[in-house]
């Protein structure tokens, strides 16, 4: 679920959706980010807070987050590596 035009912090909530499926995808060896971050390692800043999340194989997530850096360079600030 990608951040879009409608959705500018993305569509699932970080405390209730995304940080549980990020603990389970990482715990079977997969990655969980924003396309920035971890998505464990964001501190939430409110109750509700909206988050962007990309899950799945270690392999698949790193793909997504080069074409996202070649594609908007200012998304390659990530500390994914």
């Amino acid at each position: 679920y990608p951040a879009d035009k409608k959705s500018k912090s993305g569509k699932l909530r970080l405390l209730y959706e995304c940080f549980p499926m990020a603990f389970l995808v990482e715990q079977a060896g997969g990655l969980a980010t924003d396309g920035k971050q971890r998505i464990l390692d964001i501190q939430p800043s409110a109750l509700h807070q909206r988050s962007p999340i990309f899950l799945g194989c270690e392999r698949d997530v790193k793909k997504l987050i080069e074409f996202y850096a070649a594609v908007a360079p200012e998304a390659g600030e990530r500390v994914i590596e």
